[in-house]
């Protein structure tokens, strides 16, 4: 049992729950929201009808029960399989693929509220200033931050504080009960977008959106050399890396995005990976074919995965 209580004081200390105490109703309108991009939206009254451009963002929106309108679809022109029964339970509109936008169908459906995406394929920040004159329009970022740092800044802009306080309640108790059934493997992990040769292949750094559902769980994430990124600018969720520098990893274990067991397997038979440690010891696995996006909904998935993986009861 002490253990367990330490195991949990130290995961308080590092962050990885995220503390829902501050939060309250918040009646007041309108409102000032700081924009992830530094800048200030007003929003005038509690939003009725929301346009989320992002469908990443979405699966938030609808976690913490936001009136959705309509939302941008994934590339495919489809929600994504986490999330997707309650949007059409709901009655969302799919607008249009992930970085596109059709402003005239932004006018016809009259949002008070609009979701822009910092960053990611879905992103439309070159028209927020066009969509600034529809609707109060918000710009957040949902790479470099947990679900629960997102929930809360939506329920924020949304006038949802308390239903976001219930859930980041429950989801912390329930990271605490299954870590309590987990037996977990010896080393660190590390979290692999895994694609193959002749194109991007993508590690998560230690503050990721996954790792840090990990770490509470009790792993301790493999945190990759920053001058792997392949790109220009700011690492806003993942390394963007050579798919050679796969071959650096170190952790025992790896966990892949977007994959099952049978997907992993691609990477424990690539002859190019033969010496990485995870592949030696044949410990590659899935996070589930949900997990590529962290919201409530793959994040309780993904939480669910690891137990059945290494759960002792």
């Amino acid at each position: 049992m002490m253990i367990i209580k330490n195991s949990i004081i130290a995961l308080l200390c590092l962050g990885v729950f995220f503390s829902s105490s501050v939060l309250a109703d918040n009646t007041d309108w309108p409102r000032s929201f700081k924009n992830d991009d530094g800048t200030v939206t007003v929003i005038p009254k509690k939003p009725t009808r929301i346009l989320s451009t992002s469908v990443s963002i979405t699966g938030a929106l609808l976690a913490i029960d936001t009136p959705v309108i309509g939302s941008a679809t994934n590339r495919a022109g489809r929600w994504f399989a986490h999330w997707s029964e309650i949007a059409d339970e709901r009655g969302v509109e799919p607008l249009w693929p992930a970085g596109t936008i059709d402003i005239e169908l932004v006018y016809a459906l009259n949002p008070d509220l609009i979701i822009v995406s910092l960053g990611g394929a879905d992103a439309v920040l070159e028209h927020v200033a066009l969509l600034q004159e529809i609707a109060p329009t918000i710009v957040l970022s949902y790479g470099n931050q947990s679900w629960q740092s997102l929930a809360v800044k939506l329920g924020e802009a949304t006038g949802t504080e308390s239903r976001v306080s219930e859930q980041i309640t429950a989801f912390n108790d329930y990271l605490v009960a299954s870590r309590n059934k987990l037996t977990l493997p010896e080393g660190k992990v590390n979290i692999v977008g895994y694609f193959g040769p002749g194109t991007e292949n993508a590690i998560s750094p230690r503050n990721s959106s996954h790792a840090q559902v990990l770490t509470a769980l009790g792993f301790d994430v493999e945190e990759p050399n920053p001058d792997w990124h392949n790109r220009d600018g700011e690492v806003l969720d993942f390394l963007r890396v050579h798919y050679e520098t796969l071959t650096e990893l170190t952790a025992p274990t790896t966990f892949l995005l977007g994959e099952d067991d049978a997907g992993a397997r691609k990477m424990l038979r690539d002859p190019v990976m033969v010496n990485v440690p995870s592949v030696k010891a044949g410990q590659v696995y899935g996070l589930g074919k949900n997990s590529f996006r962290i919201d409530y909904f793959s994040a309780l998935e993904m939480v669910d995965l690891i137990v059945k993986r290494y759960g002792t009861e």
